[in-house]
């Protein structure tokens, strides 16, 4: 689905998490629970917007989406094409009807150069994630077998639970569970959380948006750390029938790279 920390930054991070998450079982972490609720049908959608830098002015790529449903089964993909020849690839499949599970997919992240340095498929229901990533000059191979709930999402999935988050919210948040590339996949419980309305001002317009946060969730007694630690991830929702995405500031992957879509 661009530069908050250097790489070498958010490579602590990502181990930070891991031995936090060691600690948070000891301290009852949080499920992410049943899978969302859908409000909102979906249906085909397809199209492409520009990618801006943290500081706008021109564009650094454009990203393209594809939304498909066939049936019960809704097929998303996106890839994001970045100037500096570099790209980000994200597929996800879920059965969707009054919620949302999902299904398999697979995310693909490729240097510069073109080469291939993530690529990863998640089988949800077999608890599979496998594939390969790329550390330094080291490749490595990766079958994990891990617990994927139905309310698993990565990718364009997440704007998905956005999108009917008010359906779904405790506690002013909706908790899940994600795969995500660090370069190594780490299986993590998010969270989004509400932050309520605000005013949000584009090419001379005022809109009405709410403003929700993403970020991981490991339990009570390490959350305030976690949450000092990791960059922030914040979606604009414009209100509507049905609710649109607005604005998206937030990582483009583990590299830290900042990004903006609106």
């Amino acid at each position: 689905m661009a530069s908050f920390l250097l790489k070498a930054v958010m490579r602590l991070m990502a181990a930070m998490l891991a031995a936090l998450a060691l600690v948070a079982s000891a301290a009852l972490a949080r499920e992410p629970g049943e899978p969302i609720r859908i409000v909102w049908k979906e249906g085909d959608v397809a199209g492409q917007s520009p990618i801006y830098g943290p500081n706008e002015g021109a564009p650094i790529g454009v990203v393209e989406y594809h939304q498909h449903v066939d049936g019960n089964e809704l097929e998303t993909i996106r890839v994001a094409r970045f100037t500096d020849g570099s790209s980000d690839e994200d597929t996800a499949v879920a059965r969707i009807n009054k919620t949302l599970e999902g299904v398999r997919g697979r995310s693909i992240i490729r240097d510069t150069r073109g080469k291939t340095i993530v690529d990863i498929t998640i089988d949800v229901a077999a608890g599979r994630i496998k594939g390969f990533y790329v550390d330094g000059d080291e490749r490595k191979d990766v079958d994990m077998h891990d617990t994927l709930d139905p309310a698993t999402y990565w990718g364009p999935l997440i704007f998905i639970v956005a999108k009917n988050f008010d359906a779904n919210v405790e506690d002013g948040r909706v908790r899940f569970k994600t795969v995500a590339p660090t370069p190594k996949p780490r299986v993590l419980t998010m969270e989004l959380a509400d932050q309520g309305a605000k005013k949000w001002k584009r090419m001379g317009r005022s809109f009405g948006v709410e403003s929700y946060v993403l970020r991981p969730t490991l339990g009570w007694l390490v959350d305030p750390i976690v949450h000092r630690l990791v960059p922030s991830t914040e979606f604009l929702v414009e209100p509507g029938k049905p609710p649109s995405l607005a604005r998206y500031a937030g990582p483009r992957n583990y590299a830290g790279q900042e990004i903006v879509l609106e």
